[in-house]
């Protein structure tokens, strides 16, 4: 079977446009169910360990599955592959919502994520071969915004249907999406060559398998159990690392190994698995630490916290819609460095919060990362795949999205991780400022603010030291992602800049 030469020009649109829906529904699932795990736990008599395998079962199996993608699309064709993921995607949506024990919803979600694997390393493959390189810069902003703003608007509009309708809408909601995505992947994606040939390296799998489900299991249970004092996290910590050594060997010394190593013989590709690793980090981690810093600390409803970051991916929107334009204009490192610095300087900016903090801080800095992220994302994966063989896409483009979700696990592990002791250690230091030659205590009880003679006065100042502790330690960790920010902007230098080609197409708009 022959491919085709590529859509032409009219229908470049309606394929941006179909595959973009694609990455949509697949980006938003990876947050918009977090909101509703608390009326999902009442719903279904769970405890909160319980109903955390709704989102466990989904990640995990999306991180084991996503691998696959090249194999599939090089064995059976990568149209055939990216319409059975769409379908088999919202269908397994429509039984999340439909869903009347936990067991059901777990298992659907483990559905959900099977065949949600591919969707965005599919759709990423499909935007590189339908525009030609010159124009690479442009795709990429227009898938961006799928990838990118997907996650931050999913707590929004799950927070909004949860409140004003049902938890089950959360996953409803795909349906309309799922059903225009597969119209159009039927209608206007060219089918790629199939490879009857190609083996599949069920060994190689099963090993990367292991590592990435090990890793992922330890990631999202880590906090609960303890970390390391837990023989669980133990067991996957050295489950994972074992089975990563013996699959890096098994690639090195098959014929034909699961992931050909040709692959990271392509430097700007090697960097830029490196770089979104560190966007991933970013991209999720301080999404997980606002919420809940607004909601505790701050007193803000549900329905507020999502409207205030909302903006957020506005200003990753405005990002990438100014990148693409700057397509071919401007060097690509140059545009990813601007990124990184405007990242750290919002950061540095959410270090300066306090509880008495505005809306419209908030607000400023959400926009102002937004955009710094939509600088680093589009032109990075522009670089990371400008030198890369055209036969690598569909490998390289689930590596890249494999690199960015397990970025995302290990940031939210390690800031929430880090919250959790920065709080203990921050408690016990302002404690021992509470003491009877303490100055400040003794006017807060001679105000009568609090009173030391009565337990629930005791308990007061306690709650009032916890909330002081807790606000630190959030400074804290938005300083240690400033500082993770800073550490790459070095790898800029190792990246290679595309050959420039400007050609006439870049004076077309960036859809036709």
């Amino acid at each position: 079977m022959t491919a085709n030469t590529g859509p032409v020009a009219p229908h470049r649109g309606f394929v941006t446009l179909s595959v973009m829906l694609a990455t949509i529904i697949q980006a938003l699932d990876t947050t918009i169910a977090n909101v509703a795990l608390p009326h999902m736990q009442g719903s279904m008599g769970a405890t909160q360990d319980q109903i955390a395998w709704v989102l466990t079962s989904y990640i995990v199996a999306a991180a084991i599955f996503m691998p696959l993608t090249g194999f599939f699309s090089a064995r059976f064709g990568r149209k055939r592959i990216f319409i059975w993921s769409v379908v088999g995607f919202t269908v397994a949506s429509m039984l999340c919502g439909a869903a009347q024990s936990l067991t059901q919803i777990v298992v659907f979600r483990l559905l959900q994520g099977v065949f949600g694997a591919s969707l965005v390393p599919l759709s990423q493959a499909v935007l590189l071969d339908t525009y030609p390189r010159e124009r690479h810069g442009s795709a990429m902003a227009l898938w961006g915004v799928g990838v990118m703003v997907g996650p931050i608007l999913g707590p929004m509009l799950g927070g909004w249907l949860t409140e004003y309708y049902n938890w089950r809408w959360v996953f409803y909601i795909n349906l309309p999406f799922g059903l225009l995505a597969w119209f159009g992947l039927a209608a206007y994606v060219h089918e790629t060559p199939i490879d009857r040939t190609r083996r599949f390296d069920l060994l190689g799998f099963a090993f990367l398998s292991l590592s990435i489900g090990a890793l992922q299991m330890m990631l999202d249970r880590g906090e609960s159990l303890d970390w390391f004092a837990s023989p669980e996290i133990v067991m996957e910590a050295m489950l994972a690392g074992l089975s990563f050594y013996l699959f890096v060997a098994h690639m090195f010394t098959h014929e034909h190994p699961f992931i050909e190593p040709g692959l990271f013989r392509d430097r700007n590709f090697s960097v830029g698995l490196l770089f979104i690793f560190i966007v991933g980090i970013i991209l999720l981690a301080t999404m997980a630490l606002l919420p809940p810093f607004m909601l505790h600390l701050m007193g803000y409803p549900v329905i507020d916290v999502g409207l205030l970051l909302a903006p957020r991916g506005i200003g990753t929107m405005i990002a990438m819609i100014t990148v693409g334009k700057l397509s071919g204009r401007v060097d690509a490192r140059y545009k990813i460095l601007f990124g990184l610095v405007l990242t750290s300087f919002s950061l540095w900016e959410m270090t300066r919060f306090t509880t008495d903090v505005t809306s419209w801080e908030i607000v400023y800095t959400g926009i102002t990362q937004g955009m710094g992220l939509g600088f680093i994302f589009v032109p990075l994966t522009t670089v990371t795949f400008a030198t890369l063989a055209p036969r690598y896409r569909n490998e390289g483009a689930a590596l890249f999205s494999l690199m960015r979700n397990i970025g995302s696990s290990i940031g939210i592990s390690v800031v929430i991780t880090y919250l959790a002791q920065r709080t203990q250690v921050n408690h016990a230091a302002f404690a021992d400022y509470l003491n009877p030659f303490s100055l400040a205590l003794r006017q807060a009880v001679e105000a009568g603010s609090y009173e030391l003679n009565s337990p629930q006065g005791l308990m007061a100042i306690d709650g009032e030291v916890t909330r002081q502790a807790a606000t630190l330690a959030y400074l804290q960790d938005f300083r240690l992602m400033m500082w993770v920010t800073l550490a790459a902007i070095p790898l800029i230098m190792l990246l290679r800049a595309p050959e420039k080609k400007v050609a006439p197409a870049e004076a077309v708009a960036v859809m036709d």
